[in-house]
């Protein structure tokens, strides 16, 4: 595996590969890295936990984080994202790890770039690493995907998270169900009510309303919304016994989650956050490994 662009350019035992390394290093076993790389982290959107959750895994599989500032780069001066990119490379990055705004800017780094590319999120598009630590997430509380009523609520044509897991875990064997008001289902089949989808749910997966990504403000109050779609306490006590509850942050306490069911029995938010390390640190050691 050269680059991680997409979920969509992942097999399925590539994908369950990277989980059993996660698990592995989760367990405490050393990454398999022959030496030192470089590496570059190229945000060009605010990030707290993909950016330092990179910039951890990065630094436990042995690499060297050469520091880069998006708001300073030359990219503001209208540098293509190929020219900074080759210009990285040849001061000697041997990977970057990118999120743009744009959907699939990595097209253009197809041809003539030789170091490695791994995609930190783009635009409305793709969101591999996450998809990678929620699979993960999953399967240590199943041990399984096949048959699993996995249920995402909320922005979901805007949420570059819903489509990579939903690619993922429909070719995993899981029952990937939607649940969105009706102007945000976009291309994808969705419930607009909760009544259809939650008491035989196994994952509830919550996703912040992406504002930036509306062209128009939607009629959502934020009080509205969590009446309508947010996941109240009323409605966790009507959840499966053993179904959790997961979220790739940040999240809107009181608009897609009660605040008080954040930290709760079944949340698995926070233990997503120290899962992405894991799955992170695979990622890298799986692209390092192949390199020359």
């Amino acid at each position: 595996m050269k680059n991680l662009l997409s979920m969509e350019h992942l097999t399925n035992e590539e994908i369950l590969h990277i989980l059993d390394r996660a698990q592995a290093f989760e367990h405490g076993e050393q990454p398999q890295v022959a030496r030192s790389y470089n590496v570059a982290n190229l945000f060009f959107e605010p990030s707290t936990r993909t950016k330092t959750s990179f910039e951890m895994a990065e630094r436990r599989v042995g690499c060297t984080v050469i520091p880069f500032d998006a708001g300073f780069s030359s990219a503001l001066k209208g540098e293509t994202m190929y020219d900074t990119v080759k210009t990285l490379e040849m001061i000697g990055m041997d990977v970057v790890v990118i999120r743009a705004k744009e959907d699939e800017y990595y097209n253009e780094l197809l041809e003539g770039i030789e170091c490695a590319v791994i995609n930190a999120g783009d635009g409305a598009g793709q969101h591999p690493s996450q998809s990678l630590l929620d699979l993960y997430t999953i399967r240590k509380e199943f041990g399984t995907f096949e048959n699993l009523n996995i249920t995402i609520v909320g922005d979901i044509t805007h949420s570059r998270v819903a489509k990579s897991n939903a690619t993922a875990l429909t070719r995993l064997g899981a029952n990937v169900r939607f649940l969105c008001p009706e102007e945000w289902a976009g291309d994808f089949e969705a419930a607009h009510s909760w009544d259809e989808v939650l008491e035989d749910s196994d994952v509830i997966m919550l996703l912040r309303i992406q504002h930036e990504r509306h062209a128009v403000s939607k009629n959502f109050s934020k009080d509205s919304y969590h009446d309508e779609f947010g996941l109240t306490p009323a409605r966790e006590k009507q959840m499966k016994r053993e179904a959790i509850i997961m979220h790739p942050a940040p999240v809107n306490r009181g608009v897609e989650i009660a605040d008080e069911l954040v930290e709760c029995e079944r949340s698995r938010i926070f233990q997503q956050v120290q899962n992405g390390v894991y799955a992170r640190m695979a990622i890298l050691e799986t692209i390092l490994k192949g390199r020359k």
